[in-house]
């Protein structure tokens, strides 16, 4: 079996591959269009986020018989066009969960304790420390909406505080020792903190806005390492300006193009994302909270194991 690889990963992925039989080729420049010429003599096809996997790119693709996305998310792919097609579709959620949960949970402690405020004054020769007095997490409600893969992984960092963990999943059942399983209502009646953890469909895009925010009975922190479309950063910053929203960690955000390897021109800054880099109780990081130097290795390891175990080559 040939496959062709889209982007760069740590290189178990090949290595493993080619242990197994299969031949690997390697475009990580080409345009979509010339992927497209030659896509059709590929069984195996591997991706992060460079290209969309399209209907227009899927119809091109005759011999596909397998997709390899090394990540957690699979919105890049068409599904509905790759499963006609009897292309199966792998995603590795496995490999970056415990790195997605250890950023989760750094951002909230970091949120709580003000700490990126803290280390800028101290930086610019300013002592502050009644205004930088924090929060303790012990005793606080944490409420996760998703219960998935990176929902469970920052539920298992919490347990080792004294804190209440839980979860609103649209799957029954999701709940297990470490995360009471509630209505959506029960949780914003609840939660001193949300953390999303949903992939990004139609049900979430725009998930976190006006009416959702105001919903909640008590103000509340906002963690997002899940994808930046399910927060309206415009109700976002309202909610931020009138305390309604204490503070936001954010991993991901709204503006981000669909390959998370940029934003935008300095020229094209939204408003509402301006509001946001001027807040102290903002925290910002470029989507890596799963971007480790061992998520690197397992999501490659993962892929491939998957591959392996339904398309062996030999």
């Amino acid at each position: 079996m040939k496959v062709l690889h889209l982007d760069s990963n740590h290189v178990i992925l090949a290595q493993k591959l080619e242990q197994a039989g299969f031949e690997n080729d390697y475009d990580y420049t080409s345009s979509k269009e010339d992927i497209m010429k030659v896509i059709g003599n590929y069984d195996g096809l591997i991706v992060r986020s460079r290209l969309p996997i399209d209907n227009a790119f899927l119809q091109a693709a005759t011999s596909l018989k397998f997709i390899g996305r090394v990540g957690a998310g699979l919105e890049n792919i068409d599904l509905n066009v790759a499963q006609q097609q009897g292309i199966s579709c792998y995603n590795a959620p496995e490999g970056n969960r415990n790195a997605v949960g250890e950023h989760a949970l750094a951002m909230l402690l970091s949120l709580f304790n003000h700490l990126n405020k803290a280390d800028r004054e101290v930086r610019s020769g300013m002592w502050r420390r009644e205004e930088n007095r924090g929060l303790e997490l012990d005793g606080k409600t944490v409420g996760l909406i998703g219960y998935g893969n990176m929902g469970k992984a920052f539920a298992k960092k919490l347990s080792g505080f004294d804190c209440n963990v839980i979860c609103y999943d649209i799957e029954q059942h999701a709940g297990d020792k470490n995360c009471k399983q509630v209505s959506l209502q029960e949780l914003q009646q609840q939660a001193d903190v949300l953390s999303l953890h949903t992939p990004q469909t139609e049900l979430t895009i725009g998930m976190v806005n006006k009416t959702f925010i105001e919903a909640f009975s008590k103000p509340f922190y906002l963690i997002n390492t899940a994808r930046g479309k399910s927060v309206v950063t415009e109700d976002l910053v309202a909610a931020l300006t009138s305390k309604k929203i204490l503070g936001a960690g954010l991993d991901v955000l709204e503006y981000e193009k669909g390959s998370f390897e940029s934003l935008f021109r300095n020229s094209e800054i939204p408003t509402a994302f301006a509001a946001l880099l001027e807040m102290d109780n903002v925290l910002l990081s470029p989507h890596v909270a799963g971007w480790t130097v061992e998520s690197k290795y397992l999501l490659a390891e993962v892929i491939a194991n998957k591959i392996i175990n339904h398309h062996r080559a030999l």
